[in-house]
Order: C-alpha cells, then sequence, then structure tokens
C-alpha cells in the first residue's frame, strides 16, 4: 500500500548546484540550489528567489556558472546555501573557496569544484522564481577525466540531495547502460 504525502517538492536525485557570479564591483559570490535541471539542449533552469544576492548578480552580470557540489567540497557547498552574500560579502573566501574568471562567460569558476557549466542569462522571473541559462560551455578539471577524456562521475564524486531527510547523499554505483539495456524488451 502507497502512503501519501501531498504536494510536495521531492523528486529523486536533486543534484546539488553551486552557482556563482560576479558582483557589480567585480566580488565573486556563490549560492547553493537544488531546484533545477537541464530543460533543453543547451539551456538549464532553475528555481531561485529574487533576494538572493546572486540572483541580483546574475541579473547585473547576465552571466553564471553552475558548478556540481562534490563529497570533498560538502561542508563548503552546504555553507553556501545557508550563509547569505547579502550578510556576509566574503562568504566565498569564508567557504576556502578561490576563483577564475571564466574564458566563455563573465561569471567565475570556483576552482575547488571540478566540473561547471557555463551560462549566459535567458531569462528570470522573479514571479516563479524560474531562472534560465543558456549553456555556453561544460568545463572540467582534468583530475576528473577518465582515460578517454569524459567526465568520470566516480572521480567527480558529485552528491545529491534528499529533500525528505534534509541530507546530501554521495551519486551511486551504475546500474546499466542507458539507451541499451531496455532494448532487450522490444
Amino acid at each position: 500500500m502507497r502512503q501519501n504525502f501531498g504536494a510536495k517538492p521531492w523528486t529523486y536525485p536533486q543534484p546539488v548546484f553551486i552557482l556563482a557570479a560576479y558582483g557589480e564591483d567585480g566580488t565573486p559570490n556563490a549560492m547553493n540550489a537544488a531546484w533545477g535541471g537541464i530543460s533543453d539542449d543547451e539551456e538549464l533552469s532553475l528555481c531561485i528567489s529574487a533576494g538572493h544576492k546572486t540572483t541580483a548578480n546574475i541579473l547585473s552580470s547576465r552571466a553564471f556558472t553552475v558548478s556540481m557540489a562534490t563529497v570533498g567540497q560538502m561542508a563548503a557547498c552546504d555553507y553556501v546555501g545557508v550563509e547569505s552574500s547579502n550578510d556576509v560579502p566574503n562568504k566565498l573566501e569564508k567557504a576556502g573557496w578561490h576563483t577564475t574568471r571564466s574564458q566563455f562567460v563573465n561569471a567565475p569558476l570556483i576552482d575547488e569544484l571540478p566540473m561547471a557549466v557555463e551560462c549566459s542569462l535567458v531569462s528570470y522571473d522573479p514571479d516563479s522564481c524560474r531562472l534560465v541559462g543558456r549553456i555556453v560551455n561544460v568545463s572540467a578539471d582534468e583530475s576528473v577525466l577518465d582515460g578517454t577524456g569524459k567526465i568520470d562521475p566516480d572521480k567527480l564524486q558529485p552528491i545529491i540531495f534528499d529533500p525528505i531527510h534534509a541530507a546530501y547523499c554521495r551519486l551511486g554505483e551504475k546500474v546499466g547502460n542507458a539507451f541499451q539495456d531496455g532494448l532487450a524488451l522490444k
């Protein structure tokens, strides 16, 4: 028998995204966001409220990066979600992070997070809190690449958000082959 919970924002997995943008004064800023994902071949959509400093920075700079939170940076990734840059302007420094300017968009890459999606702003709707970015580039540190030059999730060690238990979890092991294993049922 199923248990009913009502309308909840519960899905699995929910990636833990770290959004980063430059303020008008050039100061890098970042925040943690779990409600988002791919919405088109070259598009990301995220739900972030208008009150975030990062939202204001994205609207001003018209660009942002979305890094994948990792096991090794879990505490810092959580910190940038529970602390506001409206209150603590040096939040990235307190997280122990360093940044490098993206070659593709006017936004910072967080050096300690080895994979990022670099985006230009498409739109933001303050009523729905929906932020849409056009994917300009995906970059990854060589330390998380496999022997063929592709991103290896075992090396990246991305974390996901468990909204039911308010927990972060390690991404699991490979259990099958996409676009292949289901062919046996044709």
